[in-house]
């Protein structure tokens, strides 16, 4: 049912239909049905904060605030695919939060290495696999899945950042993060707290 909302949307969206007059109220629809579907398969969470939800069939990531739609990102998760084990270089599924975040200051297309700002920026467009701008470095909640052993989230150093390659975001690209606009993860990583929920799902 997700993927349906997902790609119903997308299309509407692409096509410039007009019944994308129903964008905000189908987005509602998408973050309401998220959450229910949330609080079913993964009781103990809280989803009563901030939410993200990752969908790679669509190459779109959705921010939900206070059981609110609050915006849409474009995105990259891996060429590799979905997978958790570690030198994979997929994305991981599941549910995930936001352990640490990196960047406060760091100007859009700031380089960082090993989470540590270099003092360099990017020039926008480099197809090098930068991380930049900000990081949101995720641990995974589900043992066994995308915790502990050699499925850990954390220990693989998966994140949601920056890229200087804003040009491949849509399509499948990253080496097993997920990739966004600079602009746009600098004006998540200003909304949301450590702890926010994340969940990524094949849909």
């Amino acid at each position: 049912m997700l993927a349906l909302l997902v790609a119903a949307g997308t299309a509407a969206a692409a096509q410039g239909d007009e019944l994308a007059m129903a964008a905000p109220a189908r987005k509602q629809v998408l973050a309401d049905f998220l959450l229910e579907w949330m609080q079913a398969r993964y009781p103990a969470a809280s989803t009563e904060g901030h939410v993200l939800y990752v969908s790679v069939r669509s190459q779109r990531m959705y921010f939900v605030e206070h059981g609110r739609m609050k915006a849409e990102y474009v995105i990259s998760t891996a060429r590799n695919g979905l997978g958790e084990t570690w030198n994979s270089e997929r994305t991981p599924q599941g549910l995930h939060r936001v352990v640490r975040k990196y960047g406060s200051g760091v100007p859009a297309f700031g380089i960082f290495k090993a989470r540590q700002y270099t003092g360099q920026v990017a020039a926008p467009g480099a197809h090098d696999d930068l991380v930049t701008s900000r990081i949101l470095w995720l641990g995974g909640l589900e043992p066994g899945v995308n915790a502990g052993g050699n499925v850990d989230s954390m220990e693989r150093s998966i994140y949601i950042h920056g890229t200087a390659d804003e040009a491949s975001l849509g399509t499948p690209s990253s080496h097993g993060c997920i990739r966004m606009r600079n602009r746009d993860v600098i004006a998540l990583y200003d909304h949301i707290p450590t702890g926010t929920l994340v969940v990524i799902l094949d849909n």
